[in-house]
């Protein structure tokens, strides 16, 4: 029996730490072939490039089979998935990410969406991130827990998307299940000029510290406990009663009906 094989990707690069961290502990399970963007591409959510060419470019000085990537993480997956990999992964790891991905986070995180292309090429995919200022190897301990039972499951045809965050002690206090929670940013825009005298922006702010309010049951309120997040994401983001939108187009007037 072959061992599973396990993609691993992410959107900081394929230069960066948590990339190799992820790649030497999934190694531990199975084959390992790594596919991530030739430079940082945060931000980037699900992006995919269906109007210009990519170019993958094997990179022997991080591993034998290391393929840096000209386009987003969900570019990575999709061609890993489809071109690289002899056969679909069983698994998809993205990170290790220098930074929380909380809350609404997950519809902009590169590292959360290279996860959500796994799942949609047919594979179970955990996305990893740690506290901004901690080591990433802070989420093995997590990783090596998690990874053999999303293997195990797969194998039995139940896959996952799972999103795990961990402070920078390591979460200590152990891992919890969480649901999104919110994340608050200092948002702002700032108005700058060129020297040709035109206008640019910088868009975004750092995020407000996160604070470790015991009633706070979300991913947001437990990192900021000390406890490792664990937040099971799903493809179907529709609400959840469709018969109260039902009720509610009935009771709306039809737009096409002839008007007194």
């Amino acid at each position: 029996m072959s061992r599973p094989l396990i993609l691993v990707s992410n959107d900081d690069g394929i230069r960066a730490p948590g990339l190799r961290v992820l790649a030497e502990v999934a190694a531990e399970f199975g084959e390992v072939l790594v596919c991530a963007p030739n430079e940082e591409r945060s931000g980037f959510s699900h992006a995919i490039s269906l109007r210009s060419s990519l170019r993958s470019e094997r990179a022997p000085e991080f591993g034998e089979r290391w393929y840096a990537v000209s386009g987003t993480p969900v570019d990575c997956v999709y061609l890993a998935c489809l071109h690289l990999c002899e056969r679909l992964p069983d698994l998809v790891l993205s990170g290790v990410n220098p930074g929380y991905n909380l809350g609404a986070d997950v519809f902009y995180s590169g590292t959360v969406g290279a996860a959500r292309e796994g799942l949609l090429r047919g594979s179970s995919s955990l996305a990893v991130s740690v506290q901004a200022d901690a080591k990433p190897e802070v989420a093995l301990p997590f990783v090596r827990q998690l990874v053999p039972r999303l293997l195990a499951e797969a194998k039995a045809g139940t896959r996952h998307l799972l999103n795990l965050n961990v402070p920078r002690e390591g979460g200590t206090k152990g891992l919890r299940a969480a649901r999104l929670g919110h994340r608050r940013y200092r948002d702002q825009v700032a108005e700058r000029e060129d020297l040709a005298g035109r206008s640019y922006f910088w868009i975004g702010g750092p995020p407000a510290p996160i604070s470790g309010d015991p009633d706070d049951e979300s991913d947001t309120g437990l990192v900021g406990q000390g406890y490792a997040a664990l937040t099971p994401l799903e493809i179907d983001i529709t609400a959840p009663d469709l018969g109260d939108w039902a009720a509610w187009i009935s009771s709306s007037s039809d737009p096409s009906a002839p008007q007194d």
